[in-house]
Formats: C-alpha cells, structure tokens, sequence
C-alpha cells in the first residue's frame, strides 16, 4: 500500500495544482489598458507686426581735448607770478595772466629803443632840411640835374632806414615787454604746471601744458560689419550727415550720460585692425556754461558710444533667442502648432533680431527654449504672452 501510494501521490499533487491554477485563470478580472500621451511643452510667444527701427552701432573711446598746447616761455627772466588757475585742474579764461616774468630789464630796452626812434627821426628831419637847401644852391649854380649825393637824396634815405630800424627794435623790445606776461590763448583747464615763483627760466622753457574747454572729441572706432548701417560724414563734406552719438561712462559708482555728434572720420582705415574712426564732438565737456546737468565728462575718461544709424522701414523685430537654425524661427499656429519659418535677418542688433523678409504681421512667434522640437509638435502656449512686438528698440 505503502509503495503504490509512494508512486500516485506526486502525479496527484501535479493535477491538483493544474487544476487550481485553471480555476484562478478563469476567475481573474480583465486588466483595464489606459493610452499613455505625452503632455504637450508650454512654450511663450510674441505676436509680431511691422515697424520701423533705428539701427544702432556701439563703440568705445577716450576722451580727448580738442586743442593741447604747452606754454612756453618766449622771453628768459625770473618767475614772479603765477596765477591762483595756474594749477593742476585749474580753469581759465581767455586773455587771463597764468605766469608773469621780471620785466625791468624788458622795460629798460623799450625805454633805450623808443630813444633811438627819436634820435633817428632827429637825424632824418636834419637831413631833409640839408637836402632842400642843397636843391636851392644846386638850381641856383648849377647845371644840369644834381646828383644823389649832391642833393643829399643818399643821405635822406639811410636817415629813413635808420628809422626804420630804430622803429623795428623798439617794436621787438615792446613784443618782448609783452612776453613777460604769458597769457592764455583760449578759455581752458592746466593739464599740468611746471614752474614755480621765485625760479628764473630760460628762453624756451616749459612753463605747463594746457587744453581747451570748449568742445572735446572722443575717437570711435567703427568696423566694416558696422559701417554699412550709419551714415558718417565723408572728408570735404560741409552738409553732413552728422549722426547723433549717446555716451555712458562710471562716474562714482552711478552711469552717467552725455550727447554728441559725430563730425568728421578720420583719414584712414587703420591697416591692423581694419577699422574706420569716427570723430564725436560733445560741447561745454565741463558744464561750464551751466546749461545742462550731466557731471563733466574729464579728457582721459572711457566712454561706451552707441551711434545712431540709418532707419530700417517695415521690418519685424524679434528676440535674438527666437531664431533657431540660421535664418529660421518657429511660428505656432492657430491650432497650437509649432510650424517652421524661414526668414531672412537683416541684422543682430544687440539682444534683439531684425527680420525683413519671411514673417507675416499678426504671426506668433516662439521665444522659448526647446531641447527638442519636430514639425507640427503640438505645444501650449501660456497665457499673457502673446503681444505685439512694436514698441521702440531701446
């Protein structure tokens, strides 16, 4: 018994199990399926429309003075005066005494040249005087026309060169008086002073350097990719165009501003860099006639230009993340889907792009990042960012 059980329990376990495994099979539930669908990127757009822009051309330079001349002593002599402006930073005006020599010995030539003009005129009336009366006797005794040096006429004409001399000498001893007092030659500021009371300075000494104030100009280079956007004066050209030039610069922690204009180009393209500089003038630098607010703007200074350039008529402007490829921009369309559209660009100006050709107005442009976009991927477009992109590039 024992031994037929040992051979019919496992078959018995196997049926049993096969049976039960059938029973749970057939009671199970049927699993419910549901479609997996990937949720659409949210995307911003900007709905363009045509406008017109300025193009702008940045630049960069150092303010110099217009004029910058060394004052120089034309005569020697001690230094007795020096004006209170007569320092570093100091402010002239016109016509103002900055340095004053010891004149005495100055004074004494014109005193002994004035003497000599009187004694030369002196002379020159004496001989006159010998000449007419040798005429008389001549006609009187004579035959024939006299001669120069018998009518005196030889010695009427170095009594006038003589004067004339005299006259040269006391005009050159009375430049030289004047040249005692150095003055100043335009309105200005002293760049630097070099000279003090007290010292004696030779002919041709260098009293100080000193810079108009009027006006100063500030050289702006201008690349060729640049060029063709703004309208620069030629040499020789009387009418212009004179671009207006916006300059920025740090001045004590806070950006300070400035208006110029942009009035001639310089006399060559640079052969190392392959640039053209243009000249920009920016009036009263120091504030000095009191009719702006701006703080000065110091020769010396670094200035960040944007120069104003040619008007750009009916095209669109984008953000220069918008485009994707080279020349090309995804559009979303009515349907909320991405479409895309070639352009052509008329030119990357700072964070924005200008597009001539390619778009339409009303055209809903993406501006968001996609790591991956396909044609036709359906997208949701988030609310409150649809505008029109017509306000005025800054």
């Amino acid at each position: 018994m024992n031994r037929r059980l040992k051979y019919l329990l496992p078959p018995a376990i196997v049926v049993l199990g096969v049976v039960v495994a059938a029973g749970l099979i057939a009671s199970r539930k049927p699993v419910e399926t549901r479609e997996v669908s990937a949720a659409a990127p949210l995307v911003e757009v900007i709905e363009v429309e045509k406008r017109d822009i300025q193009f702008t051309v940045p630049s960069q330079g150092t303010v110099k003075p217009r004029t910058e001349i060394a004052l120089v002593a034309e005569v020697g002599g001690r230094v007795v005066r020096l004006s209170p402006e007569m320092v570093n930073g100091g402010f002239f005006e016109k016509g103002d005494v900055l340095v004053t020599l010891e004149a005495v010995d100055y004074r004494a030539e014109v005193d002994r040249a004035r003497s000599a003009v009187t004694q030369a005129e002196l002379r020159l009336a004496q001989e006159k005087a010998q000449a007419e009366v040798a005429v008389r006797e001549w006609e009187r005794l004579g035959e024939g026309e006299a001669s120069p040096l018998t009518s005196r006429e030889l010695h009427v004409r170095d009594a006038e060169a003589a004067v004339e001399a005299a006259r040269a000498t006391l005009a050159q001893a009375e430049k030289n008086l004047a040249r005692t007092q150095i003055t100043a030659p335009f309105t200005g500021r002293v760049l630097e002073e070099s000279v003090d009371v007290g010292q004696y300075v030779p002919r041709g000494t260098t009293l100080g350097r000193i810079y108009a104030v009027d006006y100063v100009e500030i050289e702006l280079p201008v690349t060729g990719d640049d060029a063709p956007y703004v309208d620069l004066p030629m040499a020789g050209s009387k009418d212009g165009p004179y671009p207006q030039v916006h300059l920025t610069s740090d001045v004590g922690g806070e950006t300070a501003t400035w208006e110029g204009t942009i009035v001639r180009t310089g006399g060559r393209i640079d052969e190392r860099t392959r640039v053209l500089h243009a000249v920009a003038r920016v009036d009263d630098p120091y504030g000095l006639r009191g009719d702006r607010e701006a703080p000065p703007l110091t020769v010396g200074a670094y200035v960040d230009a944007v120069i104003m350039g040619r008007l750009a008529r009916d095209v669109f402007v984008v953000p220069r993340a918008a485009l994707r490829a080279e020349g090309e921009v995804w559009v979303v369309s009515d349907e909320s889907r991405l479409h895309r559209k070639p352009v052509s660009v008329l030119r990357r100006q700072g964070e924005q792009a200008i597009i001539d050709e390619g778009l339409e107005p009303g055209n809903r442009v993406c501006v968001s990042p996609l790591e991956a976009s396909v044609e036709g991927m359906q997208v949701r477009v988030a609310e409150d960012t649809t505008a029109a992109a017509s306000g005025t590039l800054p």
